[in-house]
């Protein structure tokens, strides 16, 4: 990506901090909440459909070393609460999804693709800024991506005394 697209993608993200989604059991979040915890965000379309699911599958695989590695697992799309709900029940995913169902996090970010998001990730540090976005992303294999970009990231961190 572009750098002047990577910087106004940082901007939407201090934006998109602030916006308020429910989770799979109806609870509030903001990600500014989470300052200071690496977190990874991934935008999918839809739930239960197979992509999604697979995407969803590998994330909660690996849960417990991205968990080890201090690092937060969001997954997004416009579905409500309930779909969400349901989707993440069928397939015991331990992390939160939340329901973007006005489109106002996707918006913020650039994802939004009519009404829903495109596959898009995002790996947020520990500072708050965005430290890599996954555009154009394949289901199988991606969180496997994500969890290699994160221990590197911590490792990289750990190096210079954080």
């Amino acid at each position: 990506m572009p750098q002047q697209a990577e910087e106004s993608r940082a901007a939407g993200y201090a934006a998109a901090a602030e916006v308020c989604l429910l989770d799979q059991h109806g609870n509030a979040h903001r990600l500014a909440d989470y300052h200071g915890r690496s977190i990874v965000i991934y935008f999918y379309p839809k739930d239960a459909t197979p992509g999604c699911t697979d995407e969803g599958k590998e994330f909660r695989d690996l849960h417990e070393q991205f968990t080890a590695l201090d690092c937060l697992i969001f997954g997004v799309s416009t579905d409500g609460v309930e779909s969400h709900r349901a989707f993440a029940e069928k397939h015991a995913f331990p992390f939160t999804l939340l329901a973007d169902t006005a489109g106002e996090l996707a918006r913020t970010l650039g994802v939004l693709n009519g009404t829903m998001a495109r596959r898009v990730t995002f790996v947020i540090g520990k500072d708050g800024r965005v430290a890599r976005t996954f555009e154009n992303v394949a289901p199988r294999g991606h969180a496997q991506q994500v969890l290699n970009f994160v221990r590197t990231l911590r490792e990289s961190h750990l190096m210079i005394g954080g």
